[in-house]
């Protein structure tokens, strides 16, 4: 087990930017402060050779634009909200408008993933740190958010995120890693298998992905995963919801969730034999199969296109905040923001 950090460039601010690897005997994981970024996941196939299954960049610049989230720790809310606003105890908040007329993973320009961590590195872990202020962003409460990123010699990379507030306060963070068991570069996920102990998901109203409201049952639906199947399988299928957003790009509801950590998930890729099982103590998480997914100088010199990685990001609902019936994402002197999502790699 140990941790190595590595200067690999300046952010545009001119800040230092690092890169921390963390490693077991089988694996490694590095992460960069800038944005608490995850660019490799490195873990053994079925025959034993290193396979990447992370997607990322080829250079940090690539980083400074990723329009994609590739990889990042999006904050301090992800996902949508409604016309870009929303209320606690009756006062109204504002947010930057720029997916339609909502807001989508807080600020592509000022969110937590563009933003330099201080990270503190311990024997298998690296807690990196980020203040916010009151009003920054829209956001109330003078905040102190913490990720603690560790690896353990069973091949777990956990993410435990923390946060106090001085004022009631919206959060609700995720991490946006793009996921090829098959490797980085190895093209299409659409042959893995994912299995989802989901029964319950949220529909959308329409393109703007902003859910109805409603908590439907998977049954008899493209959505069910519950025993396993291929993603491809049905992500084309005659269906407005696949319609509505070109494919899975919706939240499902954890089985039993009560904050406690809970499997949620199970994927596997058929060439390399690398199964990741996911867990978390969220409610919810977003599938989403890259169905808009680009990057013209991804690693390794690849190309991403469409389905070429998958993400699982763990959250409250999207637009729960103002979704009454939805758990609410709302923190601050007396409720602190505690929640943990665990990949577990065999």
């Amino acid at each position: 087990m140990g941790v190595r950090k590595e200067l690999v460039g300046n952010a545009p601010s001119g800040e230092q930017v690092h890169a921390y690897h963390i490693s077991n005997d089988n694996m490694e994981v590095v992460v960069l402060d800038y944005g608490c970024i995850i660019r490799n996941i490195i873990v053994p196939d079925k025959n034993g050779n290193k396979v990447d299954v992370a997607l990322g960049y080829a250079d940090l610049e690539g980083y400074f634009v990723n329009d994609c989230f590739l990889g990042a720790t999006v904050g301090p809310t992800a996902n949508r909200i409604a016309n870009a606003k929303y209320s606690i105890e009756g006062r109204e908040f504002s947010l930057p408008v720029n997916d339609g007329p909502n807001n989508l993973h807080t600020d592509m320009e000022k969110g937590f993933h563009k933003r330099i961590w201080k990270g503190e590195e311990s024997d298998n872990s690296v807690k990196f740190t980020l203040e916010s202020s009151d009003g920054d962003m829209g956001f109330s409460g003078n905040r102190v958010f913490t990720l603690n990123v560790s690896l353990s010699k069973d091949n777990e990379l956990s993410l435990h995120y923390h946060a106090t507030s001085d004022a009631k306060t919206l959060i609700n963070m995720t991490n946006h890693s793009y996921f090829n068991l098959g490797g980085h570069n190895s093209g299409s996920i659409l042959e893995h298998t994912l299995k989802l102990n989901a029964v319950e998901y949220t529909p959308v109203i329409d393109s703007a992905a902003i859910p109805t409201g409603e908590i439907a049952s998977v049954k008899g639906t493209p959505f069910d995963f519950t025993e396993g199947k291929t993603i491809g399988r049905d992500v084309n299928a005659d269906n407005a919801q696949l319609k509505f957003v070109g494919g899975y790009d919706h939240n499902f509801v954890v089985d039993g969730a009560d904050g406690t950590l809970k499997e949620f998930a199970v994927a596997s890729s058929p060439d390399t034999g690398i199964t990741m099982k996911c867990f978390t103590t969220l409610p919810g998480f977003q599938l989403y199969v890259g169905n808009f997914l680009k990057a013209n100088n991804a690693k390794d010199g690849a190309t991403y296109v469409p389905r070429n990685g998958f993400c699982l990001e763990t959250q409250f609902y999207p637009d729960s905040i103002n979704q009454p019936s939805f758990p609410q994402p709302v923190f601050g002197p007396e409720k602190e923001y505690d929640t943990e999502t665990v990949y577990q790699f065999c």
